[in-house]
């Protein structure tokens, strides 16, 4: 575990984990690289390298008051490979994450990667346009920026309670602690870079940057995904990829990667291993 210090003077917290192939974890909205345990503890046991960072504002990383977009988010990624100088990285990154490895590997370039992974992830764009009929309206976004402003503990209690992990759905059995732990991490963070960062994952458009990714991709995306809609992400993404893969799980939620880590872990390591 370390930290480094961004051009803009933020501080970036990391876990550096193992040696060998380096697999770098990008995190969702609003969580940290606490996220990630299991699947850094599956690979860290399969002989691999770890990597996760708290995203700006997020987690134990400075809770800036800008730079909550995805140039920025980029941007420190690349800080974070470089400072540890990964090469022949594997990059997984799972919902907002997926956006920010997308737009790093199109903004900073390929020659320190091999594949990438997107899990449930933003891309190719979120939000209703002229260009995205099939997008959520933008006021999906307007009440989840209003809600945050008039009590975010509450807000975050809701989201892991309901939608995130699928445990409103019928038959569902929600589990106390992971709800619990998604609220922890998210009251970690700070309340302005979570209420912008909804704009940077809803209203960025990564089309232009899946589209110059060669490296090949795996997309894995669920149909019952009340998060990120199946239908406008992960089989758009995957046509929009050079070499995409698409990966679709029935009935799965979209906090996939602690819900159902043992059908994650083994669909990333057969990807990896390919």
């Amino acid at each position: 575990m370390g930290t480094i210090t961004t051009s803009d003077g933020t501080e970036i917290y990391y876990k550096d984990w193992g040696e060998g192939q380096p697999i770098v974890f990008s995190h969702g909205w609003p969580l940290s690289a606490d996220d990630w345990d299991n699947q850094m503890l599956f690979f860290l046991q399969h002989g691999y390298r770890v990597v996760a960072h708290d995203r700006r504002g997020h987690g134990r990383s400075t809770q800036t008051s800008g730079g909550h977009d995805m140039d920025h988010y980029a941007d420190d990624l690349a800080a974070v490979v470089e400072h540890l100088d990964l090469h022949d990285a594997f990059h997984v990154g799972h919902s907002t994450g997926g956006g920010e490895v997308v737009h790093y590997l199109a903004r900073h370039g390929e020659a320190r990667a091999a594949k990438a992974a997107l899990l449930c992830a933003v891309p190719p764009l979120m939000v209703k346009t002229d260009a995205n009929p099939e997008g959520l309206p933008k006021e999906v976004f307007d009440d989840l920026q209003a809600q945050l402003a008039a009590n975010r503990s509450e807000f975050y209690r809701a989201l892991p309670t309901g939608p995130f992990y699928g445990y409103n759905r019928p038959g569902a059995e929600p589990s106390e602690a992971v709800i619990a732990n998604w609220w922890r991490q998210g009251m970690m963070g700070g309340a302005k870079a979570h209420y912008d960062g909804i704009v940077a994952f809803s209203q960025t458009d990564f089309t232009g940057d899946l589209r110059q990714i060669t490296i090949p991709v795996l997309v894995a995306h669920s149909e019952d995904d009340q998060i990120v809609p199946y239908a406008d992400a992960g089989p758009k993404s995957a046509a929009l990829l050079k070499n995409g893969v698409l990966k679709t799980y029935q009935g799965l939620p979209h906090g996939l990667p602690t819900t159902h880590a043992d059908v994650v872990n083994a669909d990333l390591l057969e990807f990896l291993q390919s």
